[in-house]
Parts: C-alpha cells; structure tokens; sequence
C-alpha cells in the first residue's frame, strides 16, 4: 500500500522518467535475447532459434585459439598505454590551463586542444600518412635532409603502438580536460587564500586543494576508463593496422570483425563480446569497491 501511495504521489515524474525506461528496453535489454546466438552454432538459413545448440563451445574454441594470447597481450598493453597517458594527459592540461590568467590565451588553448576530438580518424590517419610515410612524409624528408635513415612508421611494428598512444592522446586531451576545468572552478577560492596564508607553495596548493577538489571527478572518470579496458580503439587501430604491423597492433575488435563480418562466424564472435562484457563488469565493480574504500583516504 505504501509503495502505491508513492506511485500516486509522484506519478507525474514517473511520467517523465517513462521515456527514459521504454528507450533502454527497448534498445538496451530486448536486444540482449541475440546473446543466446552465444551458444549456438548459427547459421544464416537456419534462423535464430532452429540453429544446433553449442553449449560453451564458442567461448573455449576462442580462449583455446592460437590467436588468444596474441590480440589479448596486443589489446591490454595498448589499452593500458592509453590509461596511463590518456587518463593523466587531461589532468596536467586542466591543470595548467587553470593557472593561466589571460581569458583570451586560455580559451584559445582550450579551443584548439578540443577540436581535435571532432576530427574522425580516416582524417586523422591521412594526416599521419602525410607527415611518416617513407616516402614524401614531411618527417622523414627532415630525417634524410639531416642525414638519417628514413623509417617506415606506418608498417613497422615496433612504432605501431607509440603511434597508436600518441595519436589517441592527441585527439582526445582537450575533450578529456573540460570535465576537469568544470570541475576546477567549483573550488572554494578561499581554500587556496588558507593555503596561501599557511605559506603553501603553488605545488603544494595544487597538492592539497586543487587535485582533492577534482577527486570524485577523477575516480568516476577512471572507472570508466577500466570499463572499457578490452576496448582498445576499433575505429582508430582499423584505420592504422595493416599486414605488415598485425602482430603488434590486432586487438579483439578487429578480430572480432575479421571472423563476425568477413567469415560470418557469427557464434564465436558474439561470445567473445559476451567475454568482453563480463570482464568490464567485474573490472567497473571492483574499481568501484576500491573507490568507495579509499574515498576519504587520499591525500
């Protein structure tokens, strides 16, 4: 009775938030019935529900490939690579726009920075076929006017990942740093007049105010970030990957697409997105335990 009192009582915002609901159904949960093509050995003229049965078939045939260790070592390392500069790189620039006192200049900065984000990776690898292929590429026209060997950054695979970071930290910095500047300019200034007072250096007022005033930012963010672990970039390592650096840069997407969408092996492809999926469902509650343990603790 108490629960229906609530309903009359609130049943307009419920109102509203219905919308919301029927979109995530419908386009979130329903979906989800496909997951059972998982342990199924599918196939096209059969349908959906007259396809043989598999059972965990599908999941021990890609964890027992030969291919597993390969695009799973590939997929963490670059995925890893890019939380360590990608997570920290919109921290340094949020930080460091914040001290600028020049509205034009810091708002130019941060114009320029973001802009890279709406730019898609097709005209962001054309831009790096311009300046490293072996060829004409702008760079390696430098390296042989000043007496060095040329390189091919494009197909070698030592440079393949590097690339991959630094192109990815480029794009994505000056998006990454607006949620930290919105959350800068939520800090008591009176904190940092304490803290001046107190005889606080810059670096420790950035220590003691600045950056726990950004924590709950920081650790929602991070979170996040560890959800999609096993998501390396498919958009951006389609683009880059080619026969010549594969072993270094082959990540579970593009696997995926090889064997979904060229091989129309539908089963073993939907199983391994179900494999992802439970991964960053353990990783997203876990970092989230930690967060609540150590939330109060830092600094």
């Amino acid at each position: 009775m108490r629960q229906m009192r609530n309903l009359k009582k609130h049943r307009f915002m419920y109102m509203i938030l219905l919308p919301g609901l029927l979109y995530f159904v419908v386009y979130k949960y329903v979906p989800m019935l496909g997951l059972i093509i998982a342990f199924k050995d599918y196939k096209l003229m059969l349908g959906f529900w007259d396809s043989p049965w598999a059972g965990w078939h599908n999941f021990t045939q890609f964890m027992q490939g030969v291919y597993f260790w390969d695009i799973m070592a590939n997929t963490l390392l670059i995925s890893l690579y890019k939380l360590l500069f990608g997570f920290t790189a919109p921290i340094v620039l949020a930080l460091m726009l914040n001290e600028v006192r020049t509205e034009w200049f810091k708002r130019s900065v941060q114009t320029l920075t973001y802009l890279p984000h709406f730019v898609s990776w097709v005209i962001v690898y054309g831009l790096m076929v311009a300046l490293l292929s072996p060829g004409d590429g702008l760079v390696n026209q430098l390296l042989q006017a000043s007496g060095f060997q040329t390189i091919a950054f494009l197909t070698e695979p030592e440079w393949i990942r590097p690339l991959i970071v630094t192109s990815d930290v480029w794009k994505e910095t000056g998006w990454g740093a607006i949620l930290y500047l919105a959350a800068l300019s939520g800090i008591d200034p009176s904190l940092y007049e304490a803290a001046r007072i107190d005889g606080a250096s810059k670096g420790r007022q950035i220590w003691h105010v600045t950056l726990p005033g950004i924590r709950n930012v920081m650790i929602i963010l991070l979170i996040l970030k560890l959800s999609n672990i096993l998501d390396a970039g498919f958009d951006q390592i389609f683009m880059m990957a080619n026969v010549f650096n594969l072993e270094k840069a082959d990540i579970i997407d593009t696997w995926v697409y090889r064997e979904g969408l060229e091989r129309m092996n539908v089963s073993l492809a939907t199983a391994v997105g179900i494999f992802k999926s439970v991964i960053a469902f353990v990783l997203v509650v876990g970092a989230n335990k930690v967060a609540k343990r150590f939330d109060g603790q830092i600094w």
